[in-house]
């Protein structure tokens, strides 16, 4: 999960323009300005174009925090997903 962070982080500073270190396992959508309904699909584009991945409605839901973005991301890029 750790090894994701770094590319989420990154993908948060291009959705959102913030350090990316600020950004951790316990990030919520309240602590990122921005964070909001259209800043989430821009999140979810930046996440797609950093992992080369594409996501489901389910999943966007589910991506409440950035714990369940590390998650999510992961399940994805796992082969057995």
């Amino acid at each position: 999960m750790q090894d994701l962070l770094p590319r989420v982080q990154k993908a948060f500073h291009a959705a959102f323009d913030v350090d990316p270190q600020s950004i951790t396992l316990a990030t919520q959508p309240d602590d990122v300005r921005g964070w909001d309904s259209m800043g989430h699909v821009s999140l979810a584009s930046s996440l797609e174009r950093e992992f080369n991945i594409t996501f489901d409605v389910d999943e966007l839901m589910a991506m409440e925090n950035v714990r369940e973005i590390v998650r999510i991301v992961g399940a994805k890029l796992s082969p057995s997903a």
